[in-house]
């Protein structure tokens, strides 16, 4: 136990102090949205090629870990559907409930991979490279189907080109099955930046956490926490042993289940139509409660 907390310290450490800098107002309000964005574009995407291109994938083997990857975010959706109709849910809270169940959080996942020997990092970015465009394609499909009352596929297209994170994975896998490889300079500048990221990453998700946005929730928010941050990771184990996946591809795939909610959904939320209110409580209210689920799933996992 005292590992696991010595690991995932210093991650909800880094959440508190860009909460507390954002608060305090120690740097400047148009600061925050600088360091999400070159977190975003630049310094994360620099890390999933350097993983990805530099990494030693036996693609037959993973392709389970695959299988796997695809299922957790498909019946994580299946199972929020009856919530709709039990909670009476209108569409909008409804989309909000299901990315709060179905999204992840990129920076924290890629920070609790590095809990486990390798290649559980690499492995950590193949999911990455799998799930974003999964649950992409799930969460623009119900904005479609209870907002906009119409399949726009203009949208996911759109949505899947300009994910940086996409496109870095994409990118990172062609280069590792290419006999091109990267220069040495080049590699040094995508070690560099990528040292940055998970930091720079985990700084602006707790700055923007917003706890005003925790009052008046109710039922929507408990059952999709409940669902989230235990039910979806039961999934995900059950999983892992009905495809036979060795012990860190398990844990691997777990752990991306176990995580809160991703902050982006906010964004998705308002853009698109769902409850924004909403949602931004869920993110804020689902990565404290994480602060007790993940380290409980993480010593289940290592023992």
């Amino acid at each position: 136990m005292t590992l696991i907390l010595s690991t995932i310290s210093p991650i909800f450490i880094l959440l508190l102090l860009g909460y507390l800098a954002k608060r305090t107002n120690f740097l400047p309000a148009d600061f925050w949205p600088s360091v999400e964005k070159v977190s975003y574009y630049i310094l994360l995407p620099a890390l999933l090629i350097l993983n990805l291109s530099q990494a030693q994938i036996h693609w037959s083997e993973t392709s389970r870990l695959i299988v796997g990857i695809i299922l957790v975010p498909v019946l994580a959706g299946l199972v929020s559907w009856p919530f709709k109709l039990g909670l009476n849910l209108t569409a909008a809270d409804y989309t909000s409930f299901f990315q709060a169940v179905v999204r992840f959080s990129t920076y924290i996942g890629l920070a609790l991979s590095t809990v486990f020997p390798p290649p559980a990092p690499t492995l950590g970015a193949l999911v990455l490279a799998v799930m974003i465009p999964v649950v992409n394609i799930l969460c623009v499909l119900i904005f479609s189907l209870y907002i906009q009352k119409q399949l726009r596929l203009s949208a996911l297209c759109k949505s899947l080109s300009t994910n940086p994170l996409l496109v870095a994975c994409v990118l990172g896998i062609l280069l590792n099955l290419s006999p091109w490889k990267l220069p040495s300079i080049v590699l040094d500048v995508f070690k560099q930046l990528g040292q940055m990221a998970l930091p720079a990453g985990l700084l602006a998700v707790g700055a923007g956490l917003n706890f005003a946005a925790l009052k008046g929730l109710h039922a929507p928010f408990f059952w999709s926490s409940a669902l989230k941050l235990l039910v979806v990771p039961a999934l995900a184990y059950g999983i892992a042993l009905s495809l036979g996946l060795d012990a860190t591809s398990s844990a691997i795939l777990v752990i991306f289940a176990a995580l809160p909610t991703a902050p982006s959904a906010y964004i998705l939320a308002r853009q698109l139509g769902g409850n924004a209110e909403l949602m931004a409580g869920m993110i804020t209210g689902q990565t404290l409660l994480s602060l007790l689920t993940l380290p409980l799933i993480l010593s289940l996992l290592l023992h």
